[in-house]
């Protein structure tokens, strides 16, 4: 609780706030979303942000709005292509509840994205962060988006040395952010902050001395900047073998199959395959899931290559053997679809970054052009 004691005087707050307004005037980093007020637009930019570096957005943002211009556009869109359209930037459940939330706002609200952060948090895959960051950078209304960028230039603002994850440290620090606000400047201060912590205020050797915050920073009087925020010990990441397989029909095609929509990665197309149970020999593990998922006989054949790939939770070895259909006819027993495809086939269809590696070998295997 000590951090909680110090006492910051709202005058001081507002003091800071301002500074920082002025700071970014001069120094907001030139990103395209920030010459817009389209709600939609701004809506994209911030889906597409969580979890990935705003260097890679910038050009798939682009590329996705001028494949889906408007709201419309993409709620007329196929689940197929917007997953093909978003392939690449990783976490598909963004581009699923995008989609998802878009028809919503066509179907149900005459294609108007609410205002404020109440309604717009009834929507598919719209959090606090994003509900508060449209609400505030598209309408002008005065709420923090709370993101790691902000909660780190915070605890160190304000000196916090408790875990910033915590309900209550998350409710005290929106109350000082909201302190720092001039009435309906809440979008621009939320943007200062974003560029300062990915800037100046960054998660390691932090650049104070020339940070305009730098003499009202408790943590930098203190010299904690470096310590600060606490992050609450993480357990080790679990691993997983899985195996997948390119099975091939004799005549040039292979089989693909379409995850299920509620499943991780659900709607995007992979190899088929599965997870190795202890003890498992991998043949043996991708015959068994092949009879489970499709219902059909193999022979596994050579190792096409060896893929290493971390997820939130997880980190997955995944195994893709060359294989050959031996009998039965596929059927989606533990899949929403499947193909016979070709390999310059392939670039229809939305695949997750493994085997997305696995599609790589096989090209250069054949010496087929990227």
């Amino acid at each position: 609780m000590a951090a909680l004691q110090n006492i910051i005087h709202p005058d001081h707050l507002a003091a800071m706030g301002m500074r920082l307004l002025d700071w970014y005037v001069s120094h907001a980093r030139d990103l395209p979303w920030r010459s817009t007020r389209d709600p939609y637009a701004i809506w994209v930019a911030e889906v597409m942000l969580q979890q990935t570096r705003s260097g890679l957005v910038v050009d798939r943002f682009r590329q996705f709005l001028h494949r889906f211009p408007t709201l419309q556009s993409l709620a007329a869109a196929s689940l197929d292509d917007v997953l093909k359209a978003w392939e690449g930037l990783g976490y598909y459940s963004r581009a699923r509840n995008l989609h998802a939330a878009a028809r919503q706002v066509v179907q149900e609200l005459d294609g108007r994205i609410p205002e404020t952060p109440e309604a717009l948090i009834r929507l598919p895959g719209v959090g606090p962060y994003i509900a508060a960051a449209i609400a505030s950078i598209a309408f002008g209304h005065d709420v923090i988006a709370l993101d790691g960028n902000l909660i780190r230039v915070l605890c160190r603002l304000l000196a916090i040395d408790e875990d910033p994850s915590r309900p209550r440290i998350q409710r005290f620090l929106r109350e000082c952010a909201l302190a720092m606000v001039p009435p309906g400047r809440a979008g621009d201060l939320n943007q200062a902050m974003m560029d300062l912590g990915a800037t100046l205020c960054l998660p390691a050797r932090p650049r104070c001395l020339v940070c305009p915050l730098f003499d009202g920073c408790l943590a930098q009087r203190q010299g904690i900047q470096n310590e600060l925020p606490i992050i609450a010990t993480r357990t080790r990441q679990a691993h997983r073998d899985v195996t997948a397989g390119v099975i091939w029909d004799g005549n040039g095609r292979f089989l693909i199959t379409q995850r299920p929509a509620d499943a991780m990665l659900g709607g995007l197309w992979e190899f088929p395959g599965g997870k190795r149970c202890p003890g498992e020999a991998l043949p043996a593990c991708l015959l068994r899931e092949i009879r489970e998922e499709l219902g059909i006989e193999i022979e596994v054949g050579e190792l096409l290559c060896t893929i290493e790939h971390s997820f939130t939770h997880f980190h997955m070895t995944l195994y893709a053997f060359q294989c050959r259909w031996l009998s039965g006819e596929p059927q989606c027993l533990g899949c929403a679809a499947l193909r016979w495809v070709r390999l310059d086939e392939l670039d229809a269809f939305a695949f997750p970054v493994a085997d997305q590696k696995i599609i790589s070998h096989l090209r250069a295997l054949t010496g087929a052009s990227e």
